[in-house]
Parts: C-alpha cells; sequence; structure tokens
C-alpha cells in the first residue's frame, strides 16, 4: 500500500462552523416530476459540496463512522472534499464503499451515518448522504475514477451468486484483497433490486451501470443469466469450476400477499411484479419500450404498505397516469418504516394517505378484473414484538374503495432456488439460509451468506455491510485453509 498523504485540517473555528447552515440540494418541481421519470433530487454543486463539507467538526469519536454499516471513513472524507480534493476523497470513499453513487442516493443516512453526527445533536448534521452522492457523481462527470489499492493476486477464486448491494459489495473488497472474483446473475442485467426494485426518479439505471463498471475496472468478473441452483449448482460451482469460496447473496424476492379474498383477480400485483416489469423491463419508457403492464392511466390505484417498496411502488403509479394513487396503511404515519424524505416528496407529488386501513377483500366484475377493496378502519393496540403498536381493527367500520389496480407491498421472503440445491446448506423455518452472524459462514464448507437471503427484506446498505463481513471472512479462510 503507497504512503497515504496527511489530510487536510479545516481551520475555521468551531463555532464559526457550527454556525454555517445545512446546504439545500435542488430538486424538481412536484408537478412536473409527477409526471416523468427523471431523477428527483438533482445534487450538489461544487461549492456547496465544500461549504457542507466545512461543517464537519472532526470528531475525535466520529459517530457518523460508528453508525455507517460499511464502516466509510467519513472524517477523512469530509476532510478531503473540504480540500477541493473530490477524487482523493472518492478514492478514499471506495476503501470501504464500493457503491457511493447508489448509497448516496438510496441510503438512509439519517438513521445511520447522520444520525450518529455530532454536528446533527444541536442542528441539522452534515449532510453525508449528499455528499458520497457529490463525490461519486464527480468522478463520473469529469470521466475520472478514484480506484483504490488492488493488492497483488492471490490465486484464489470466489464466486458470488448474486449481484445486488451484498454482492457488488463483497466483490469489490474481494478483488481489493487480490483474488479472482465472478458474480453470477440470474437476470439479463446486473444489480439486483437496484435495478429491478428502485424506480428510475430515486436511482437512474445509468448510475448503477457505471458502479458496477467501476467494479470491472477494478477486476471483478460478470456473468448474467445463471440461475445458481438450476443452471449450476454450489457443489458444481466448488468441485467442477474450482472456486475455493462462494458467497451467496440472493435476496428475498419471493412476494408476500396478503391472503385475503380476491386477489386472483386481474388487476391485483405484488410489489416485485409491479416494479420489476416498470424498471428492468422499462415499462417507464412507454411507448418506446410497451412492456406488458396492466394500465394505471386514468385508473384508481392503491397501493398496501409503509416501506420504502410501498413507497416507490405509489409514486410510481402516479407518474405511470393514475387517476388517483392512493397508499393504504394499516398502522399510523408514525409507525411508517419509509424514508422520511420520501414520504415528503410522495405528499409533494399528490400521493393520497389512507392510515389506519387495511383491505379485507378484493372486489371484481364478472369477467374477473378488480373494481374495489372492502377495507376496514384501523386502531392502534398495545406493542407488538417489534415495538411497534400493533393495528387492531374497528368494528362495524368497513367501507368500499373503488379500486382498478392493487399493488401489495407488504414485504418479501427468501428466494429458495439455491436452497433446493443444496440440502447440507442449514435455513430456518422461513428458508432463510442460516449464517453466522459476523463470519457469514454458513453450515456448507466453503460456503457463505448475507444480505436479505439471511436476514430478511432490509435496506441496501446494510446488505452491503453484510457483503463487506462476508469478504472480510473469506480472505481469512482463504489464507488459513481452516473451517
Amino acid at each position: 500500500m503507497p504512503d497515504t498523504p496527511p489530510l487536510p485540517v479545516n481551520t475555521l473555528p468551531l463555532k464559526e462552523r457550527m454556525r454555517i447552515p445545512r446546504v439545500h440540494m435542488p430538486e424538481l418541481d412536484p408537478e412536473d416530476r409527477a409526471r416523468n421519470f427523471e431523477e428527483v433530487n438533482q445534487g450538489l454543486a461544487a461549492a456547496g459540496a465544500v461549504t457542507e463539507a466545512t461543517r464537519c467538526i472532526a470528531c475525535a469519536k466520529p459517530g457518523c463512522q460508528t453508525d455507517c454499516p460499511v464502516g466509510v471513513k467519513i472524517k477523512e472524507v469530509m476532510a478531503l472534499i473540504y480540500a477541493g480534493d473530490f477524487l482523493a476523497a472518492a478514492r478514499k470513499m471506495r476503501e470501504d464503499n464500493a457503491l457511493p453513487a447508489i448509497t448516496g442516493r438510496v441510503c438512509p443516512q439519517e438513521s445511520q451515518c447522520e444520525g450518529g453526527c455530532v454536528v446533527g445533536k444541536k442542528g441539522q448534521p452534515v449532510a453525508i448522504g449528499n455528499l458520497e452522492r457529490f463525490i461519486a457523481d464527480y468522478e463520473r462527470e469529469n470521466g475520472q475514477l478514484g480506484l483504490p489499492h488492488i493488492a497483488p493476486p492471490t490465486g484464489k477464486s470466489v464466486a458470488i451468486v448474486g449481484s445486488g448491494p451484498a454482492g457488488l459489495s463483497a466483490a469489490g473488497d474481494l478483488v481489493q484483497k487480490g483474488h479472482s472474483v465472478r458474480v453470477f446473475e440470474a437476470l439479463h442485467e446486473l444489480g439486483g433490486v437496484l435495478v429491478y426494485g428502485i424506480p428510475e426518479f430515486r436511482l437512474p439505471k445509468a448510475i448503477v451501470k457505471e458502479e458496477v463498471d467501476n467494479l470491472r475496472r477494478m477486476g471483478v468478473e460478470f456473468e448474467t443469466n445463471v440461475v445458481v441452483g438450476k443452471s449450476v449448482t454450489l457443489d458444481e460451482l466448488m468441485r467442477v469450476e474450482g472456486y475455493d469460496a462462494i458467497f451467496v447473496a440472493t435476496g428475498a424476492g419471493l412476494p408476500v400477499f396478503l391472503g385475503v379474498p380476491g386477489e386472483h383477480l386481474n388487476g391485483v400485483y405484488s410489489a416485485n411484479e409491479f416494479l420489476t416489469r416498470t424498471n428492468l423491463m422499462r415499462a417507464y419508457k412507454f411507448p418506446e419500450f410497451d412492456e406488458p403492464i396492466y394500465d394505471c392511466r386514468d385508473r384508481d390505484v392503491i397501493v398496501v404498505g409503509g416501506g420504502n417498496t410501498a413507497m416507490d411502488a405509489v409514486r410510481t403509479a402516479r407518474r405511470l397516469g393514475a387517476k388517483t394513487a392512493t397508499l393504504v396503511y394499516r398502522r399510523s404515519e408514525a409507525e411508517m418504516p419509509a424514508r422520511a424524505e420520501e414520504v415528503g416528496h410522495a405528499r409533494e407529488e399528490g400521493i393520497e394517505f389512507r392510515m389506519l386501513t387495511n383491505p379485507v377483500e378484493f372486489l371484481g366484475d364478472e369477467n374477473g378484473w378488480l373494481t374495489g377493496a372492502r377495507c376496514v378502519r384501523m386502531e392502534l393496540g398495545e406493542p407488538d414484538a417489534d415495538g411497534r403498536r400493533r393495528p387492531v381493527p374497528i368494528a362495524g367500520s368497513e367501507f368500499v374503495l373503488p379500486v382498478n389496480v392493487a399493488i401489495i407491498g407488504v414485504g418479501t421472503n427468501a428466494n429458495p432456488t439455491v436452497q433446493s440445491s443444496a440440502p447440507d446448506l442449514k435455513t430456518n423455518a422461513k428458508n432463510y439460509i442460516v449464517a453466522d452472524p459476523e463470519t457469514m459462514r454458513t453450515s456448507k464448507r466453503g460456503v457463505f451468506a448475507g444480505g436479505d437471503i439471511v436476514t430478511g427484506g432490509a435496506t441496501v446498505i446494510l446488505a452491503m455491510g453484510a457483503g463487506r463481513k462476508a469478504a472480510k471472512a473469506i480472505d481469512e479462510y482463504l489464507a488459513a485453509g481452516e473451517w
């Protein structure tokens, strides 16, 4: 590893830094953006980025880094941005985060790095996510890449199953260690949930492609249209193709439905299918791409759920021309797991919210097409296992919502394909792979697993954190050869 020059020092007095207001990132006008799929947040200019980085007070014990699931050296990144050395800042960021242009856009910074920011104790925290996005975009716009140091080849090879955030993060770390890394993806495009699950207006597909290309430049190899568990098994990857270790990061893509009458009707979707058809299959580019999707134009659309996936789906329906786009959630807004920024953007775009409401039946016409949702009003009772107050139906409160399209976004289950072909791979009652939470080791020698296929549906950055843990453990396993 080459010598690292000393970091720039911010000489502005602490009190003056604390008085600088947080720099606002421009956004598209809500009325305009609700009719297109252009990215909502427009990014910081260079001068604004330097001003925002100036607000960092360089804590002796930076809570921002402690609260970052991938452990980015945020204080050092902030110092380099403050000095205007944006490429060095990007290089420092990529030591720990293989996907900064992505996490800068979709990571819930408010509950992680920015939640640990000391500046935020007395005002607004440093806009770490916006600065992360800025330096990654600066690289791309200037045709330069702040690549981290790559160690000499070790002669060891690792197969990664799944090109979502956990797999990509692990690939970035392992290739830096000098290992040969190949990522296998079942679909025809790389990125996993980053391309099929998150809408263009929140995470442009070109950004994901660029970050994948950056990993290619670092030495990671990719292969699409390979369904591990069907096309090839884990045993074949190790015994026939000669991989020394495998990391399974296939996610939790199996849809969950409500289990109520009428879910078979035409016009009822899972959020997974709806977003995949819109994003990966380019329905958002109609009529250039005439992907079959039940037409939302001039129709009444509801999305059931309160998380980021439900929020993505209802905002997508609005952009596809829905007459009404309504979020139906069985708890109150205070319990919604969706990011506050996304909730605010949805309100600005004309999304209707029906809180404390739950569908109990979908109604259809004689031809099997959805016409309405019978709903019941709810009230909050005692807290459940996750600490949120349990929603309880109110007797006699049923009513019918006119609905032509219903999208169910209440969660997902484990993708079962890999497990079905590996009987010696231990799973739990819900078919998630059992792995050590620190090393990501599974019951099968040489096989590690992490991300949503282990924990269930979570955030992009938590999956990336699991990928980093797995990469560290894989590197140690390849060095020692002990299981």
